[in-house]
Protein backbone atom coordinates (compact mmCIF):
# COMPACT_ATOMS: atom_id res chain seq x y z
CA UNK A 1 0.00 0.00 0.00
CA UNK A 2 2.95 2.64 0.77
CA UNK A 3 4.86 1.44 -1.38
CA UNK A 4 2.66 1.77 -4.77
CA UNK A 5 1.26 5.18 -3.48
CA UNK A 6 5.71 5.89 -3.00
CA UNK A 7 5.71 4.41 -6.60
CA UNK A 8 3.05 6.83 -8.28
CA UNK A 9 4.65 9.96 -6.80
CA UNK A 10 6.56 9.65 -10.76
CA UNK A 11 3.43 11.08 -12.08
CA UNK A 12 2.99 14.32 -11.14
CA UNK A 13 -0.86 14.24 -11.35
CA UNK A 14 -0.71 11.52 -8.84
CA UNK A 15 1.27 13.31 -6.13
CA UNK A 16 -0.90 16.22 -6.99
CA UNK A 17 -3.83 14.76 -6.02
CA UNK A 18 -2.49 13.63 -2.79
CA UNK A 19 -1.94 16.67 -1.83
CA UNK A 20 -5.46 17.60 -2.97
CA UNK A 21 -6.80 14.90 -0.66
CA UNK A 22 -5.22 16.21 2.08
CA UNK A 23 -7.37 19.51 2.23
CA UNK A 24 -4.96 21.22 4.22
CA UNK A 25 -4.03 24.58 3.72
CA UNK A 26 -1.15 25.05 6.10
CA UNK A 27 0.41 22.17 4.30
CA UNK A 28 -0.59 22.93 0.81
CA UNK A 29 1.28 27.04 1.65
CA UNK A 30 4.65 25.27 2.86
CA UNK A 31 4.73 23.16 -0.45
CA UNK A 32 4.39 25.98 -2.37
CA UNK A 33 6.98 28.25 -0.60
CA UNK A 34 9.15 25.09 -0.85
CA UNK A 35 8.60 24.92 -4.35
CA UNK A 36 9.03 28.77 -4.75
CA UNK A 37 12.25 28.58 -2.99
CA UNK A 38 13.77 25.59 -5.06
CA UNK A 39 12.27 26.62 -8.38
CA UNK A 40 10.80 23.03 -8.90
CA UNK A 41 7.66 22.20 -9.31
CA UNK A 42 5.55 21.00 -6.28
CA UNK A 43 4.89 17.33 -7.77
CA UNK A 44 9.09 17.56 -7.56
CA UNK A 45 8.91 18.80 -4.05
CA UNK A 46 6.47 16.14 -2.60
CA UNK A 47 8.09 12.92 -4.58
CA UNK A 48 12.09 14.29 -3.27
CA UNK A 49 10.34 14.55 -0.14
CA UNK A 50 8.95 11.09 0.32
CA UNK A 51 11.83 9.63 -1.11
CA UNK A 52 14.42 11.49 0.75
CA UNK A 53 12.56 10.10 3.97
CA UNK A 54 12.34 6.65 2.58
CA UNK A 55 16.27 6.83 2.41
CA UNK A 56 17.30 8.19 5.85
CA UNK A 57 14.41 8.08 8.26
CA UNK A 58 15.93 6.85 11.44
CA UNK A 59 14.21 3.50 13.57
CA UNK A 60 12.22 5.99 15.65
CA UNK A 61 10.99 8.09 12.78
CA UNK A 62 9.05 4.88 11.07
CA UNK A 63 8.01 3.31 14.18
CA UNK A 64 5.96 6.69 14.92
CA UNK A 65 5.09 6.74 10.77
CA UNK A 66 3.81 3.02 11.80
CA UNK A 67 1.46 4.30 14.27
CA UNK A 68 0.08 7.28 12.33
CA UNK A 69 -1.09 4.81 9.87
CA UNK A 70 -2.31 2.38 12.28
CA UNK A 71 -4.78 4.76 13.81
CA UNK A 72 -5.73 6.50 10.48
CA UNK A 73 -8.77 5.53 8.15
CA UNK A 74 -6.61 6.33 5.37
CA UNK A 75 -3.24 4.59 6.06
CA UNK A 76 -1.63 5.62 3.18
CA UNK A 77 -2.61 9.36 3.26
CA UNK A 78 -2.23 9.83 6.51
CA UNK A 79 1.85 8.45 5.77
CA UNK A 80 1.85 11.34 2.77
CA UNK A 81 0.68 14.15 5.28
CA UNK A 82 3.11 12.76 8.16
CA UNK A 83 6.03 12.83 6.37
CA UNK A 84 5.15 16.25 4.48
CA UNK A 85 4.43 17.84 7.86
CA UNK A 86 8.30 16.16 8.70
CA UNK A 87 10.01 17.20 5.84
CA UNK A 88 8.63 20.32 4.30
CA UNK A 89 10.06 23.83 6.31
CA UNK A 90 8.13 25.85 8.16
CA UNK A 91 6.43 28.84 6.00
CA UNK A 92 7.99 31.22 8.46
CA UNK A 93 11.38 29.54 8.36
Amino acid sequence: MLGDIIASLEDPKAAMAIVAAFEEPALAARLTAAADASGRSLADIVGSAVRNFVDTASDDRWTQLIGIMNRAQDPGLAAMRAILEKTLPDVAA
